[in-house]
């Protein structure tokens, strides 16, 4: 059924009209029609309920909106086909879904909602309301027109739409019209036929290729820091009654809230095993020792990993593997480092880093993602079901489901949990575009674009499509041995203690909005709790000119967010992004975590910024994706695309540029409401690289 709102592939560039009823929309389409010597999609809906009119004397309800949408995606369907270039179309789907949720309080079908959002269109022409009103049978709506293009204006901006608006008599919108859509048609020029059917099977659109390529040109601006989030400035530190207070908090309230853990694991093993590759590349033991190698390369990597060789947890499964006896140290290490990683034999350095061994106890090793079962039981479990999703290389599932199979079998006396645990694995969609030097798409041998994974920011599409009421973030290779496990689930319970500590009171002020006849009292209650709790900042000045329905507004807007509760740990030294107040290009401030590549390090004002920040991010999140209704947020509506990457590549030999996504906990996370809080350096145990594995945090003993 659902095929009958989908898009088909096509080459042409499509316009869309849109904005409230008698504005316009129907007179410029048949203008830019006749301008470019193409077809036009006329509105399904006035036909549909004129005749709905004429024969039952109702106008349009629920019902009829399925239907609506159907006839139109039929028309636009058949009509690009004979489209000359450009296709106009007088409306839709999203036209279709604002209607929707005016005329039935907020309502929308979810398949209509579906299609709206995923059909992609490249231009936009928002009609103001500037022209006389024109009534007919199906208008009704003339004292609303501001408020309804308000609307129509808002959806555009919330799905991230390539729109302008349109304002003025006749001729000026036709010309404001035509010279943006002959601009766009310049920029379109380098997509061909072959291409569409890339991007449709990939599910990518032509715009966002576009914007890709707007990126590479313009360049990412480095982010501005306005100073480092601190204790008691940006970050909470507890006290021992506080704490348990919140871990108290949290054990009451989860009862009746639904708990997931997100685990992030689609991480593979190489960059983790490197200095070994490095060493299996550079030593030949026929030729010098153990030592002179030491000597010759100053490879300190390998020197810790040759004296402590028996304290990494594989240590016994490799040694029972290697068959050749060694004559000299050289050699045993050559020949151990060889079973862990060459391709004929264990392979580590291509496994997904989620299923090594990492630690070992009395009698066997378990892996991270083992250490994350069990880890989630102390947190993420509601009587007895504990549910864990874990984001993997769509190659590796039958790994894991073996090795989650395994630890069922080595668990079934001792729990009576039952785990609910499933999969996603990075989206085609989110696949960027690279460039070449000179910033055009750059091209496989074949001829097709090339794309890459848009990096772990990607993931905010996968952590969208999981609902509940707490959501516990946490990377595959940040885990510890049990005798820090409690400890790590305390803290866990804390920064859960304070989501719903927030969010209980966040509910209560966002009903209060909703439900209006709102105090002057109230409103200074909520825009204060909103800059004392959720670290909401305010343009004081623009703030205080602004109307009291203006400001409830705003109020509204400012608290129906996500909210997201991050550990920050003290800056020892370790790599990571760190927590700061930043100003965007809006001059709205907030707290963001920010990584070193985003920052002006040649700007010594940025950099003694820098200098003066103590704590870093260990991606220890706890998060809360409802509102008080709970309804889910559309987390995507929440990304700020200016803090993606770009980073130099090569390709089969030639330089490329390519493009990452905004990070899953920057500007992924950008717009959600944020609160930093102090966490034990022991929550921190990420391993890197494979000597980290060396670390206390890591050995049983």
């Amino acid at each position: 059924m659902e095929e009958k709102f989908k898009q088909e592939p096509t080459d042409i560039i499509k316009i869309v009209l849109f904005g409230p009823e008698s504005t316009g929309k129907t007179t410029l389409s048949e203008q830019l029609a006749r301008h470019y010597n193409t077809v036009w999609v006329p509105e399904y809906a006035r036909e549909y309920l004129q005749n709905k009119w004429n024969e039952e004397r109702k106008t349009c309800e629920p019902k009829d909106l399925l239907p609506i949408a159907e006839g139109q995606m039929r028309l636009e369907n058949k009509l690009s086909k004979k489209a000359s270039k450009v296709l106009i179309c007088d409306t839709d789907l999203l036209e279709t879904k604002v209607y929707s949720e005016a005329y039935y309080v907020g309502h929308c079908d979810p398949i209509l909602e579906k299609y709206a959002v995923q059909n992609t269109y490249d231009l936009y022409l928002l009609t103001n309301i500037d022209v006389p009103w024109v009534g007919d049978d199906l208008r009704d709506k003339p004292n609303e027109r501001q408020r309804m293009f308000e609307q129509f204006k808002e959806n555009l901006d919330k799905y991230d739409r390539n729109y302008i608006t349109l304002e003025g008599n006749k001729k000026t919108r036709l010309k404001t019209a035509v010279d943006h859509i002959d601009r766009l048609i310049e920029e379109m020029n380098f997509i061909t036929k072959e291409d569409v059917l890339q991007l449709h099977t990939k599910g990518i659109s032509k715009n966002r290729v576009r914007r890709q390529l707007e990126t590479f040109r313009q360049g990412i601006p480095y982010v501005e820091l306005k100073k480092a989030a601190v204790i008691d400035d940006g970050i909470l530190k507890f006290s021992k009654a506080e704490e348990k207070a919140l871990i108290e908090k949290f054990e009451q309230s989860k009862t009746d809230l639904s708990l997931l853990k997100f685990v992030p694991a689609s991480g593979a093993a190489s960059r983790m095993f490197k200095a070994l590759f490095n060493f299996l590349h550079e030593y030949d033991s026929s030729f010098e020792s153990l030592d002179e190698y030491f000597e010759r390369t100053g490879d300190n990597d390998i020197r810790v990993f040759f004296k402590r060789l028996k304290d990494f947890p594989f240590y016994k499964i490799i040694n029972e593997r290697i068959e050749k006896k060694a004559d000299t140290a050289g050699e045993n290490l050559y020949l151990f480092v060889e079973e862990l990683l060459t391709e004929d034999k264990l392979n580590f350095g291509f496994y997904p880093k989620g299923l090594l061994p990492f630690h070992e106890y009395s009698n066997f090793t378990v892996t991270p993602f083992e250490e994350h079962l069990e880890e989630g039981l102390l947190y993420a479990r509601t009587g007895d079901q504990s549910k864990l999703h874990f984001t993997i290389s769509e190659q590796h599932r039958e790994l894991f489901e073996k090795e989650f199979e395994n630890f069922k079998k080595r668990r079934s006396k001792s729990s009576k949990t039952v785990f609910n645990v499933d999969y996603s694995y990075q989206k085609a969609s989110t696949d960027t575009i690279a460039v070449d030097s000179d910033n055009g798409l750059f091209r496989n041998a074949d001829g097709t674009i090339l794309f890459r994974p848009g990096g772990h920011g990607a993931l905010i599409e996968n952590l969208n499509e999981q609902n509940a009421d707490i959501i516990f973030i946490k990377n595959i290779d940040n885990v510890v041995v049990s005798k820090n496990a409690e400890a790590v689930a305390n803290s866990k319970k804390i920064l859960a203690g304070v989501l719903i500590e927030r969010q209980e009171k966040a509910f209560e002020y966002a009903k209060i909005l909703d439900e209006g006849d709102v105090s002057k009292n109230q409103l200074r209650d909520i825009k204060l709790f909103l800059e004392e709790k959720l670290n909401v900042r305010f343009s004081i000045t623009a703030y205080h000119t602004f109307s009291f329905d203006e400001k409830v507004k705003i109020l509204k807007d400012k608290i129906n967010r996500p909210i997201r509760i991050c550990g920050m740990v003290k800056n020892e030294g370790e790599p990571g992004g760190g927590p700061f107040w930043i100003t965007d290009s809006k001059k709205r401030i907030s707290l963001q975590i920010i990584e070193s590549a985003q920052i002006d390090m040649s700007n010594e004002y940025q950099k003694n910024i820098v200098a003066k920040a103590t704590h870093f991010n260990p991606v220890d999140l706890v998060c809360g994706v409802r509102n008080y209704k709970g309804e889910k947020y559309n987390l995507l509506n929440f990304v700020d695309a200016k803090q993606g990457f770009i980073t130099g590549k090569t390709k089969d030999g030639k330089a490329l540029k390519a493009l990452e996504l905004p990070g899953l906990w920057n500007g992924a996370m950008a717009f959600w409401n944020t609160i930093f809080v102090e966490v034990p350096l022991v929550t921190f145990n990420p391993v890197k690289t494979v000597n980290d594995l060396l670390k206390p945090s890591h050995q049983a003993e």
